[in-house]
């Protein structure tokens, strides 16, 4: 069965980081593009960051660009994002998936997500 395990996130200080992990099963995860999202309080879900299937070419939402950093390792089957000089914008819950969104039983799958709370 398809699954994304989001972990990582936190409390963090304006200016910190944290480094959010997804482990992937139930496909064939080197053969996928991934994608790291996020849902802010009241607001819709935003692509955030993408990563080739081998991981050599990213690209970045603005907002998030020169801070963040997504990377992958196939051979575990997850992808990271490393996110540097936190802002309190930055706070939501973050998801990673597949593009269009892994399908399971007719629906869109996502995981439970991991939240990130950027506060003093």
């Amino acid at each position: 069965q398809d699954q994304l395990v989001e972990s990582g996130g936190g409390l963090v200080q304006p200016g910190g980081s944290l480094r959010l992990s997804c482990t992937a099963s139930g496909f064939t995860f080197s053969h996928n593009a991934m994608h790291w999202y996020r849902q802010a309080p009241g607001k819709e879900r935003v692509w955030v960051a993408t990563i080739t299937s081998a991981g050599g070419g990213t690209n970045y939402a603005d907002s998030v660009k020169g801070r963040f950093t997504i990377s992958r390792d196939n051979a575990k089957n997850t992808v990271y994002l490393l996110m540097n000089s936190l802002k309190p914008e930055d706070t939501a819950v973050y998801y990673c998936n597949t593009y269009p969104a892994i399908r399971v039983n007719g629906y869109d799958y996502w995981g439970q997500g991991t939240q990130v709370t950027v506060s003093s």
